[in-house]
């Protein structure tokens, strides 16, 4: 019985604050250690295939056919996170 909480002598309304506070502290301590996202990240080709799980040859598809929009410099072919995310579309 080490780890047992008593509750004696905690109304309802202090168990409830209780609860709430160290809810707080946990959403506050797992948004500082999530990864915010750039939209203007650039991604290379491989990166951008495994954002969208597709193949490298639906990328290429998709860039050929104006789908996704690619940038480049010298040889190397980059897209932006953000662009790639906007393309996406609800299906119901």
């Amino acid at each position: 019985m080490e780890n047992a909480i008593l509750l004696q002598n905690l109304t309802t309304k202090d168990l409830e604050e209780l609860i709430t506070k160290v809810v707080k502290e946990q959403l506050q301590e797992f948004v500082k250690n999530v990864p915010t996202e750039n939209p203007e990240e650039l991604l290379t080709r491989t990166e951008a295939s495994i954002l969208l799980k597709i193949n490298i040859s639906t990328l290429h598809n998709w860039t050929k056919n104006g789908t996704i929009i690619a940038y480049g410099i010298g040889n190397r072919v980059y897209y932006k996170r953000g662009e790639l995310m906007a393309r996406l579309i609800r299906i119901n």
